[in-house]
C-alpha cells in the first residue's frame, strides 16, 4: 500500500506500538541515530533573544516540575523520548505533506493541525502535537509505506485523555502581553 501525502495517518493498538518500539531501538542505537537527520529545519539553527530565553525557560520549567536538573542527561534525554510513545496517548497521529509543496501550504497545514485539535476537544478529547517525529522522518516514511521523495513528516500529534493528575500537565506557561506581539494601527 502506497499512501501518499498530505494526510494524516492514524495510529492506533499494535500499529502505534510498533512505531514507538522502532524509534526507542534506534534512539538506543548510536550508530542508527547517527545516520538520523531531521528532514527541515523546524526550529532554527541559531538561537537569539528573546527565543533562546523563552525555550530554555520552558524547558528548564517542565524538568523542575518532573524533577530532572541541569545536566542530568539521562534523566532529560528519557523525558524526550516519551514523545515517541505519543506520552502514553492511545492514538498517534503522523502528519504528512508533498515535499514540492511550499511555504503557503506548510502554513495551511498548520492551521489543519490546530483544527484537528480544536475538533478533539469540542469532543472531550486532548492532543498534544509534537514535532519530535520529524527527526525519525525516514524511519516513520518507510514505517508508514510512503514514497520517501515525496513525503515530508510534518510532526506527530497524541490523542487522548490527558491525565490531569500527572505533574507534567500541571505547567502553565507564562503569556506575553497581547501588546508584546501586537501592533494595532488606526488610520483616519
Amino acid at each position: 500500500m502506497k499512501v501518499y501525502p498530505p494526510a494524516v495517518t492514524v495510529l492506533a493498538g499494535d500499529a502505534r506500538e510498533a512505531l514507538s518500539r522502532r524509534i526507542a531501538e534506534v534512539r538506543a542505537d548510536p550508530e542508527r541515530m547517527a545516520v538520523q537527520d531531521e528532514g527541515y529545519a523546524y526550529y532554527p539553527r541559531t538561537w537569539g533573544s528573546p527565543y533562546l530565553e523563552r525555550r530554555r525557560k520552558l524547558g528548564w520549567s517542565l524538568y523542575g516540575l518532573l524533577g530532572i536538573g541541569r545536566g542530568e542527561k539521562a534523566a532529560i534525554e528519557a523525558q524526550m523520548g516519551c514523545n515517541y510513545n505519543f506520552f502514553g496517548a492511545p492514538v498517534g497521529l503522523i502528519f504528512t505533506i508533498d515535499w514540492i509543496m511550499e511555504q503557503g501550504s506548510w502554513l495551511d497545514y498548520g492551521m489543519f493541525s490546530q483544527s484537528v485539535m480544536l475538533a478533539a476537544m469540542a469532543r472531550g478529547l486532548d492532543t498534544f502535537p509534537q514535532a519530535a517525529f520529524i527527526y525519525f522522518h525516514r524511519l516513520i516514511v518507510d514505517f508508514l509505506w510512503m514514497d520517501q521523495e515525496k513525503t515530508a513528516v510534518v510532526c506527530g500529534m497524541a490523542l487522548g485523555y490527558a491525565d490531569p493528575g500527572a505533574v507534567e500537565n500541571q505547567l502553565e506557561t507564562e503569556r506575553a502581553p497581547v501588546s508584546d506581539f501586537t501592533v494595532f494601527v488606526d488610520k483616519k
